[in-house]
This record gives structure tokens, sequence and C-alpha cells, in this order.
């Protein structure tokens, strides 16, 4: 069973429906035709993310029989991508779904019809041009990072040559103004916070300079900003599509699915011909097209106001998933656990961050209407965070956590504060702040010491806390004045809140000694 049989003529789909693979209903071969023709969307960004969801999404939207257009791919920085893990498989891939109870879903996606590497000096690039000269486009989409909307000044220095993926959008606009000034959608579907702001912010850039050195004609930034003609919407995309797992390569394997090798690239992209991602996905995107959408709706996703984009953001980075992650990874690592999976089967943790989640965080939930929060965090608990399938690890979760505490904490006190709330309610968010000191040291519950994961504040924060010692009860804990009023990391000085006493209290508990990690959190857990 190879990828590159579906296409041959003869092909007989029997082995495969009788092993539970999904293939493709529609006629691939009419859908590229009219795709390369009347190409309707270009995707920039070529890896796991997008191959498990923007392209699965568009191949059940084909399934409908009511949508005739692909998604041609384009990628700005890893080339070797296109040359092993698109070319050799005629474009098409395995996207696996890891069901939290255990079983994969098998589904071949058809939807991606061409692959390009967008550099210079290639055939791809001039196909590119005439791509975006095309007035039947009508979305280019992301999913590069947030760091892949950067613009270094040595880029912007570099004049119509540009390195850098917004650069060479930039470009490509560019070859849409001067085909008639084409209206066109540029769609961010990263994972950051308004996400359309940071494509457009990156575009913008390039295009100024450009207009201010006398490269292009002020026309040309006159056009990207008539919202008539280009608009760049935000989004939420909320899925986990974590690197080709072993155990799926394997159960593959036993299929006879041949297709089932790992790829790792120069620059260390990690991908397969597979790819295998957790089974719950959203994708909310603001409804702001010049000249008509692909029905992603079709295959689910979600279309609505920016207002409604952002509450969705909100609700998940603020309330339903974004802060049990942190207290769980922060904890995760005290506790010695390399799993999420498996601290969910952990009772005190499991009741942790579901008290969070429902009894503090949810009296303050933004609800944006479309996604009801009970529901979200019942997913996130019942079925995301429990998949044995998904090898995500709390020391990953736990980098950067100084940049992310005063957006997945700090709000929900802001806004008990502000509504005039109890804050007595508050329990177990402070506990998972007085976890933080805890983290910082090093220690796990057993006394045996970690590495905290890579933070930009790592150093400093560790030596606030270095005079305290575990299993020291009576030391000078007034070193944590100083950590916990740094509005910088909590959003908000924590004693000004009336918080800090609280937590201090917490801390002090956690360092008694061994054990006391485990008893802390079992104790406030079970009275919470």
């Amino acid at each position: 069973m190879k990828l590159t049989d579906i296409l041959k003529e003869g092909f007989n789909p029997s082995p495969w429906k009788e092993k539970g693979y999904i293939l493709p209903q529609y006629d691939i071969a009419e859908i590229r035709r009219k795709t390369h023709d009347n190409p309707t969307w270009v995707h920039f960004g070529g890896g796991n993310i997008f191959r498990a969801f923007p392209a699965a999404i568009l191949n059940d939207a084909l399934n409908t029989g009511k949508y005739d257009r692909g998604v041609i791919v384009a990628e700005t920085f890893d080339f070797e991508v296109i040359d092993k893990a698109y070319a050799p498989y005629d474009n098409l891939s395995l996207a696996v779904s890891l069901q939290s109870t255990g079983s994969i879903e098998k589904k071949v996606i058809a939807s991606v019809t061409e692959a390009l590497k967008a550099d210079y000096g290639l055939e791809d690039w001039e196909r590119l041009k005439e791509i975006f000269r095309a007035p039947s486009l009508q979305m280019i989409s992301f999913t590069i990072t947030e760091k892949g909307y950067g613009v270094p000044p040595s880029d912007l220095d570099r004049g119509l040559s540009p390195v850098f993926a917004m650069g060479k959008v930039a470009l490509l606009l560019l070859e849409r103004y001067n085909a008639g000034e084409l209206p066109l959608t540029v769609q961010s579907m990263d994972n950051c916070s308004h996400n359309g702001d940071k494509v457009k912010a990156g575009v913008f850039a390039y295009a100024e300079r450009w207009v201010k050195d006398g490269l292009v004609p002020e026309g040309f930034l006159s056009y990207l900003k008539d919202c008539k003609k280009i608009t760049f919407p935000w989004s939420m995309i909320d899925k986990i599509t974590p690197r080709p797992h072993v155990k799926v390569k394997e159960l593959l394997a036993e299929d006879g699915f041949e297709d089932n090798g790992y790829i790792e690239t120069e620059k260390h992209t990690f991908t397969a011909p597979f790819v295998n991602a957790e089974e719950v996905q959203y994708l909310v995107i603001e409804d702001n097209y010049t000249n008509g959408r692909p029905p992603l709706d079709l295959g689910g996703a979600i279309y609505t106001t920016r207002e409604t984009v952002d509450k969705v953001e909100t609700m998940k980075v603020t309330t339903c998933l974004n802060p049990l992650h942190t207290a769980m990874s922060i904890y995760g690592c005290l506790l010695g656990y390399t799993l999420i999976s498996a601290e969910m089967a952990d009772q005190d943790i499991r009741a942790f961050i579901q008290k969070i989640g429902y009894i503090e965080a949810m009296p303050v939930v933004t609800d944006p209407g479309i996604l009801n929060p009970y529901e979200f965090i019942g997913a996130v608990i019942g079925r995301r965070l429990p998949n044995p399938f998904m090898p995500d690890a709390p020391q990953r979760i736990a980098s950067d956590t100084s940049q992310k505490l005063s957006i997945r904490f700090g709000e929900t006190i802001k806004k008990y504060l502000s509504r005039g709330l109890d804050m007595s309610n508050l329990v177990l968010i402070p506990l998972t702040l007085a976890g933080y000191a805890r983290y910082l040291k090093g220690t796990m519950d057993d006394g045996t010491p970690f590495t905290p994961s890579p933070d930009p504040m790592l150093a400093e924060l560790q030596e606030i806390v270095a005079p305290l010692e575990v299993g020291k009860p009576d030391q000078d804990y007034s070193c944590l004045k100083k950590l916990y009023s740094r509005k910088d990391i909590f959003g908000l000085d924590l004693y000004e809140a009336g918080l800090g006493e609280k937590i201090e209290g917490m801390v002090k508990e956690l360092f008694q000694g061994a054990g006391a990690v485990r008893a802390t959190l079992h104790k406030y857990t079970v009275a919470r």
C-alpha cells in the first residue's frame, strides 16, 4: 500500500478500505486541472499542522461534492519539505487522527494540487507569480509560526530581493497589484493572538520601505491599505500536531502501508508521508473576504466576526486551555512526570486543573457564543489531555512560563478585581503561582534536582528565590515579595491584588521538604 498507487490507472481501493483507510471521494485529476487553471487558494507553510488541519478540512469539503478546487502549498523556509514530503508522494499524504480511546482514523488527503518552492530563479517562483496574477485567486494563508512574520532590518535593505517570508509575500502581492489591483484576502492561520495583524505588519514593513526607496509606486501601498481590495482577517486555530509518532508508524506498517518512514531535513524539520494529530480541532475565522473564499465551513471551520474570533481566543488563552496546561506543567515537572497523558491519570492533578477551569476561571470567562466554554473544557479534560497517543510533555509546555503567567492567570485575577468578586474564591490559581517559586528552584518533590525549561527570564527569577532552601521550614521568605510584586511577570502586583500573603503561605508549605508538593497539592485540591 503506497500513496502513489492511488493515482495509478486500475487502482484497487479494496485493500485500503478493508484496513479502514478513508479515500478521497472526488476525481483527483479533475480537481487538480481546475485548480491549476483557476486557482483560488495558496497556503504558505507545508508543515505537519497544514496537512493535518487546513488541507484535511478542505479534503472533507471536496468530499461533499459541493466544491471543486484544491489548495496550492508554497514553502518559504525549508525547501527539503517539498522535495522529500510532497514530490515523492504526488502531493498526497495520510492524516492519522489519534483518538482519546486509543484508536486511530486514517484518511488520505488529496486536496493539495501543487507544492512549490517560493524561491527566486526557479520555475516554481514563476508559477507563483502566475498564480498571483490570476483573477480567480481568493485567499492566501499561513502556518509559518509566529516567528515567520518577523522582518529583519537586513532583509529590508535587500530591496526587491528579500529572503524572508513576508518579503516574498509582498513581492507576490506586487504582482497582483500590477495585474490590475486584483482583490485578495491574506489570512493567517497561525496559533498567535490577532494573527492577521502580524502578517499585515510584516507585509506593510516591506511595502513602506520599497515606496520610500522609490522601488515601487505609492499606489502599491494604497492598494494594500484598501480594505475593499486587501484584507487581513484574524483567526483562532487549535489542534495539537506532534512529530510523527513511533506507535503510529508501527500501526501503519502492520496494515501494509509502506509510506511510513521518518523525514528529518537539514533544518531539522521532522515530518513523514503521514501526519498524526489529535482528534479535537477548532478553526474560527473572521469572515472578511474581498474576492470570495473557499468553503472551509463544509469541513468544520467556523466563519464569524472579528469580535467573536477575539472572544474565542480569550476564552481559550485565559480560561479553558492554556491556564490548565501551565498549571499541570508546573506541578508535572515537580512530581516527575514526563507525559501530559500520564498526569491526567493522577487524581490530584486532574482535580486541580478541573477545578481551576470550572470553579475559579469560569465565573469570569469570555463566552464567545459560538463555542460553549463548558464543553470546550470538557473536551480538554476528557479527550485531549488524556490522549495516550499525544506524546506531549510538561517540560515542553513549561517553556517560557514567565511570558505566559500574566495572560493565563493575571487576566482572570484582574477580572475578579474589576467586577468586585470575592477574592477568597481563588485558591488553586494562587496555588499554581506558588508552585512557580518551587519550580524555579529546580527541585522535584522527592528532592531530585531538575533543569527548568528554557525561559528568557529564568536566570533572573531563579536569583530572586535563590535564598530559599527546600526542607528548611523556618527560613526567611521575604524574597518572595520581590517575585510576586512583579507586574511584568504576573500582569499585576499580587500583593496589591490581595493575594500575595496567601501565595506566600502556600510557598512555605511547598518548601517543607520531601513530599511537600504532593501533600500541599492534595490538601488544597480536596479542600477546593
